[in-house]
């Protein structure tokens, strides 16, 4: 049922709860999804799934989780700069970054909807394993799994690491504003 309020009078309006359920103001909710990772760098494998994820919900956070048991290869702010700049012409995306459980900072942004990406049979067991663990803490926030496309099924932030730590060409596996800033700190 749609009300149009515009057609009513400031003392008429106090007569409609907006307790009321099954009541459609005009506005639909927004479909928000979290794509957390540590990004440490970003991959072309993490863009195809911000771009899937980016046509499946209205809004996409990519969240960058702080891990306390891991010292990151690259700090928290350049990862942030790096992925904001690999996804400026994506308009739906946003990039934070929290420490914390992701599904608490789900909750706290008003997503429904938890992105991950998978690779392999492996991946799956962990991703399984943690969505589970997700649905426990939060049933009401849902884990959506994307596969990655076969061109960079073998794409990781480890494997990239590798490549730069012996010199070999990044710039396939990386987006390109991940590939100039490594290429102009090798000077």
């Amino acid at each position: 049922m749609r009300i149009n309020f515009n057609n009513y009078s400031i003392s008429e309006r106090k007569y409609f709860s907006t307790s009321q359920k099954n009541i459609n103001f005009g506005h639909k909710a927004q479909k928000i999804a979290v794509y957390a990772g540590s990004f440490d760098p970003v991959t072309n494998g993490h863009l195809d799934m911000i771009r899937e994820g980016a046509k499946l919900f209205d809004k996409l956070i990519v969240l960058i989780a702080k891990n306390s048991k891991k010292a990151g290869f690259l700090p928290i702010e350049q990862r942030t700069e790096l992925i904001k700049e690999s996804v400026k012409d994506i308009k739906n995306v946003e990039v934070d970054s929290y420490e914390g459980l992701t599904v608490d900072y789900a909750k706290n942004k008003g997503a429904k909807y938890l992105l991950r990406g998978m690779r392999s049979v492996k991946d799956f067991d962990d991703e399984m394993q943690i969505s589970k663990t997700n649905e426990a803490l939060n049933p009401k926030i849902k884990s959506v799994f994307l596969f990655a496309t076969s061109k960079n099924s073998t794409v990781s932030s480890s494997v990239v690491r590798e490549l730069l730590a012996n010199n070999a060409d990044i710039k396939k596996f990386v987006p390109k504003p991940v590939y100039e800033f490594f290429m102009g700190n090798k000077k």
